[in-house]
């Protein structure tokens, strides 16, 4: 029987991490993976697993009473200890089966030479938006171990915290989401100065793609040695591009960032997200990660037949929906699982959570999710 190296994750509450190595056979490291983790890997499960983007967040009133107390963002997603009760917050509560780093897809940036803010209510803030080649040429590389080491220590707490019953997941920003918040230097509705940049100096703008990508993966392989066991790659704003700005300024620097990351973490699962994405679904599929997260735009029927079948699935329930009735919420997920059926499927949300969503509903989300089984045998 082949054997294999498994991380086991050591260290107490605000301790330096330890990582030692223990070899074991094949399946009995199989049998004792998390179940999302088993299932982004293509290996048959005996339920569907379920998580929520957000999931962590201003819905919950223990969340907001942190914020309260810690109303800096950035304090919150930058000190270990917040970030790990944060992250936890809705473990203890809902028991998802995936648990995903209380972070941001900036947090990156000033191990780059790019300071930021987030506002409440506003979002985040650049201080001096990168729009020249000088600005580009004096970015630093990522070194992630000196720069935000912190992201290491929350997700070796959270694997060490929540052992087999769940996976934990890291994240970062695609980089083109990244560079449209540097170059615009806020959030836009229309993302006018960055393809100003793409279609006057689009040479300028590969530049910063091609040093974001290189830092990312560097970030992701960083994150998955810590403790991440899948990850997920947010390109939230390449739903604003056309499938041909698509193909030149979004999907080249997510396949660079696949590739680089899967030439250290081979088996380590991917998932691409992009809100808006019923126009590139396909294109997505080609850039090499394991899973596509579909957005609530997208029948779930539809986007299973749109990309291959070896790409998993994750989502797509409307967040809208957990407004609803617990009714409406049950139905919605029982119809999302079974159109995903035969398909390696992650149960999610199309977008995060929304702000204002009743605890209450999120509950009926999981608790439908972990049971959806026996709803859709007793239809």
């Amino acid at each position: 029987m082949t054997k294999q190296s498994s991380k086991k994750i050591i260290g107490e509450k605000g301790d330096h991490l330890k990582v030692s190595f223990e070899l074991l056979p094949d399946q009995m490291m199989s049998d004792s993976l998390p179940l999302l983790l088993r299932a982004a890997r293509g290996e048959s499960v005996e339920r569907t697993p379920v998580w929520m983007m957000r999931q962590a967040g201003r819905y919950m009133k223990v969340y907001r009473d942190l914020r309260d107390r810690h109303p800096s963002f950035r304090e919150r997603s930058e000190n270990p200890d917040l970030s790990y009760e944060i992250s936890m917050q809705p473990f203890k509560a809902f028991k998802p089966d995936g648990v995903i780093l209380f972070s941001d897809i900036l947090t990156p940036l000033p191990g780059m030479g790019i300071d930021f803010d987030i506002v409440e209510s506003k979002g985040p803030i650049i201080q001096d938006p990168i729009r020249n080649l000088s600005q580009i040429n004096n970015l630093k590389d990522l070194n992630p171990k000196e720069s935000i080491p912190f992201v290491g220590e929350v997700l070796g707490r959270l694997r060490e915290s929540v052992g087999n019953q769940a996976a934990v997941l890291g994240f970062v920003g695609a980089p083109w989401t990244l560079a449209a918040y540097v170059v615009e230097g806020k959030s836009s509705k229309n993302y006018a100065v960055i393809k100003a940049m793409a279609f006057q100096e689009p040479d300028l703008l590969h530049k910063l793609l091609d040093h974001f990508a290189e830092s990312i993966a560097n970030y992701l392989c960083y994150q998955i040695d810590s403790g991440a066991q899948v990850v997920q790659m947010f390109d939230s704003w390449a739903g604003q591009l056309s499938p041909l700005d698509y193909d030149l300024f979004a999907a080249p620097y997510q396949k660079k960032v696949v590739d680089l990351v899967k030439a250290v973490h081979p088996t380590t699962p991917m998932i691409l997200y992009i809100s808006g994405s019923a126009g590139v679904l396909e294109r997505m599929g080609k850039t090499g990660v394991d899973i596509v997260s579909l957005d609530w735009t997208v029948d779930m029927a539809e986007g299973c037949s749109r990309l291959p079948q070896n790409i998993g699935i994750q989502g797509n329930v409307d967040p809208g929906i957990l407004f609803g009735t617990p009714e409406a919420i049950r139905s919605r997920i029982i119809d999302t699982v079974k159109k995903a059926k035969g398909r390696r499927h992650i149960l999610n949300l199309g977008h995060g959570i929304l702000p204002g969503t009743p605890e209450e509903n999120a509950q009926v989300f999981f608790e439908t999710g972990k049971n959806v089984n026996e709803f859709i045998n007793h239809i």
